[in-house]
């Protein structure tokens, strides 16, 4: 009964291919329009052998080994984190969604989705390191100045440097208003950076030789709150080989993810450069953070599919009273609803990955900017549905194993521990309730949600359980909108339970274009999702 993961390749075709049609969108594309699904597939079978084969062998000791800081600040990685980011670095995995013109692949960060759902499967704690460098590079890309493009900007996209994002401080928290980090400019153009910098995920490690740190801080005279915000590039090794004025003060002994570095960051007048406008700091790591914020959503994905699997596992094999556990009823319950959970979520992820493909790249401006609204609307969805899901799907599976289930060996103990964090970092899923609320719903009147609802619900087919959902939310939505606009506590009342509705709407047109793939979810999701959502509808009524 080992713990393990074979990639559902099988899954993500059929969603890439025949729910989303996303080849014959690639071809509309011009930086997609010679890919087809079978090169797709190639290198999803490739990922996946690294995923299992190299990674997923890491978990389970570099969970009990962690990282160990040095007396000269200094951080070592579990044994065998190096040489597996040395090989991811080789096989040219960081570089698959990143311009060529930089050194990368060009492909569809749909692609890197699924690529990033395997690793976060097999390995959670190792992929915390390379899951910031795509947003890092994004940053670097729009915002960055010529010069500091050219010095860095292929050295992140081939993943030869690492990245970290260094946003928080003790008194903040979610507030960022409140960083103190001051950045004082120099006769040469650099800034000098000083300040303190808590739960910096990957702040330092040896994985590579340098770590490129962007830094939210303050200019002199800069305007209070947010809007004086400014960001710069600290890295750990100056051009001239010399080492930056910062240090790591320690890393937190953290209930999961152990094998992550997460620091807290010293910079003693460090030396950095401006990336972007002065004061306009955090409208430029929003790229890093909305990158992120995907990422950790296929984190809470990978978690529930490595869960899935070891649990039908398991229950197959586990006999209790006269036959497998899977044959009781509650089990098979359990294990329909992780299942059926698992590959709509898959769908309703990828499809925001493809948005963000197709707002790019695809030939027609009308569509870019449609997709630009739906990736949007479904970025702070996807970050808090998957992982809310990504800890509560394992953490119910968990009670199959009985007490075995506790016991480190057997896995699963070590994904909901490890699963527990996406629910709070990259904005706390409250925080991402309260973004799908009132920058996306109400900035826009529903607009753009009433287009994404209409499109979707044309391929519901004859599905009616699943169609009273969107009827609920057309029925809603309205009134929610007009008491929202009066002013008042009914937008933060009632932003979580719209998050989640909203997610169960969503879910809903995921599960039928499944089963008209082929698949069988809805009478599950019919049995478990439709209530749940229904309930989730009533309460945000209940509140107007």
């Amino acid at each position: 009964m080992s713990w393990g993961y074979e990639a559902p390749l099988a899954s993500m075709r059929r969603v890439i291919d025949e729910v989303l049609g996303a080849p014959a969108l690639w071809a509309e594309c011009p930086a997609f329009a010679e890919l087809d699904i079978d090169t797709a597939d190639a290198v999803l079978q490739e990922a996946a052998r690294f995923a299992s084969e190299v990674l997923q062998p890491l978990n389970g000791p570099g969970d009990l080994a962690g990282c160990v800081r040095e007396a000269d600040g200094s951080v070592k990685t579990p044994p065998g984190f190096r040489a597996a980011y040395q090989a991811f670095v080789q096989g040219g995995w960081p570089a698959l969604p990143c311009d060529p013109a930089w050194g990368g692949q060009g492909l569809p960060l749909l692609l890197d989705a699924a690529m990033r759902e395997m690793l976060d499967a097999c390995n959670h704690g190792w992929n915390m390191y390379p899951d910031l460098l795509h947003g890092a590079y994004e940053t670097l890309k729009h915002h960055g100045s010529d010069a500091l493009k050219a010095r860095y900007l292929a050295k992140i996209a081939s993943g030869e440097w690492l990245a970290a994002m260094a946003l928080t401080e003790p008194q903040a928290g979610s507030d960022l208003g409140q960083l103190r980090t001051r950045a004082e400019p120099q006769a040469d153009g650099s800034l000098r950076i000083s300040g303190s910098k808590i739960f910096i995920s990957g702040g330092e490690h040896d994985l590579t030789d340098n770590i490129v740190h962007l830094v939210l801080c303050r200019l002199p005279d800069a305007p209070a709150g947010t809007k004086g915000l400014s960001l710069a590039l600290v890295p750990k090794w100056l051009p001239d080989g010399s080492r930056n004025a910062m240090v790591c003060d320690g890393i937190e002994k953290k209930m999961g993810i152990k094998a992550s570095a997460t620091c807290a960051m010293r910079y003693e007048g460090a030396t950095g450069w401006l990336v972007g406008e002065a004061n306009r700091g955090l409208a430029a790591m929003f790229l890093m953070m909305n990158s992120a914020r995907l990422h950790v959503g296929l984190q809470g994905l990978g978690h529930q599919e490595m869960a899935a699997q070891n649990a039908q596992r398991y229950a197959e094999e586990r006999v209790q009273m006269g036959k497998p556990i899977a044959q009781h009823p509650a089990v098979r319950r359990t294990l329909q609803r992780l299942r059926t959970y698992t590959e709509a979520q898959r769908v309703l992820a990828y499809r925001a990955a493809l948005a963000l493909d197709l707002a790019d790249h695809h030939r027609d401006e009308a569509v870019r900017a449609r997709e630009r609204r739906f990736a949007a609307l479904l970025t702070p969805v996807v970050k808090a549905f998957c992982t809310h899901h990504g800890f509560h799907g394992p953490a119910e599976a968990l009670g199959l194993w009985g007490g075995y289930g506790y016991v480190h060996e057997y896995g699963i103990e070590q994904t909901v521990r490890d699963a527990r964090i996406a629910m709070i970092y990259e904005g706390t899923n409250q925080i991402q309730a309260i973004d799908l609320a009132q920058r996306k719903l109400l900035a826009d009147g529903g607009a753009a949600l009433t287009e994404l609802l209409d499109g979707l619900q044309a391929e519901l087919g004859e599905a009616a359980g699943l169609r009273r959902l969107f009827d609920e939310a057309r029925a809603v939505l309205p009134a929610w909108l007009a008491r929202c606009a009066q002013g008042g506590a009914t937008l933060l009342d009632t932003a979580d339970d719209l998050l989640h509705a909203l997610a169960l709407t969503l879910l809903a047109w995921a599960v039928a274009r499944l089963d008209a793939a082929g698949e069988a979810h809805t009478p599950v999701f019919e049995r478990e999702g439709v209530p749940e959502g229904l309930m989730h509808w009533s309460r945000v009524r209940a509140a107007l």
